[in-house]
């Protein structure tokens, strides 16, 4: 059978997998990655993480609270764009800026039901999003006191790509939070296998 037509064959991982993967493997990370999830298990309570972890809807809130600064802070971009949208890229910025905290609570809940080689991954997740979260509120200052922004916002967009590769590798590549809230039993042996009966068979 040849290899190039068999769409499940393996490849190479490209550059961008091979250094999402590194993450995984960075074990200095530990130290700082384990403090974090002891400082936020005394802080909050088992009951007050697991609501915010997503318990009552079935799934985590985290990814659906990102899009809120992240979709405001891409429009604030395509407005820079245009002759007069200054304005509106600024109160765009603001509005990231002012739902970001509830994105950074839910993701730190999140961040306690992580294993150890997913906390390494979303302590710079983390990073990478508070770093993205400063570079607006940079942006957002210089655009009050009119000095444009732009660059700042550009460099937060930045920021705010690398944190989200970093998540979308935690829910996609780790299975960060995948059957949560299932037990084995409610869960189809298919899925577990991660066998899906749509994708086509090869032959033997």
């Amino acid at each position: 059978m040849d290899p190039r037509r068999d769409g499940h064959a393996r490849s190479k991982p490209a550059w961008a997998h091979r250094a999402l993967r590194k993450a995984e493997e960075a074990e200095a990370l530990d130290g700082p990655a384990s403090g974090l999830g002891r400082v936020l298990g005394a802080v909050a309570g088992s009951r007050v993480t697991r609501q915010l972890r997503g318990h009552g809807l079935g799934h985590p809130l985290h990814p659906i609270a990102v899009t809120v600064p992240i979709g405001a802070w891409l429009c604030s971009a395509a407005f820079d764009l245009l002759p007069d949208g200054a304005g509106t890229a600024r109160r765009l910025v603001a509005a990231g800026l002012l739902t970001a905290p509830a994105a950074v609570v839910l993701g730190l809940a999140d961040y306690t039901g992580l294993d150890r080689r997913q906390r390494r991954v979303g302590l710079i997740h983390a990073a990478a999003n508070t770093t993205a979260t400063a570079l607006f509120g940079a942006s957002y200052l210089a655009r009050r006191g009119g000095r444009g922004g732009r660059l700042f916002g550009l460099l937060g967009l930045t920021a705010a790509g690398v944190g989200g590769a970093l998540g979308g590798h935690l829910a996609y590549a780790q299975g960060a939070g995948v059957f949560r809230w299932q037990s084995l039993a409610e869960v189809a042996p298919a899925e577990l296998a991660g066998d899906d009966p749509a994708a086509p068979r090869n032959p033997a």
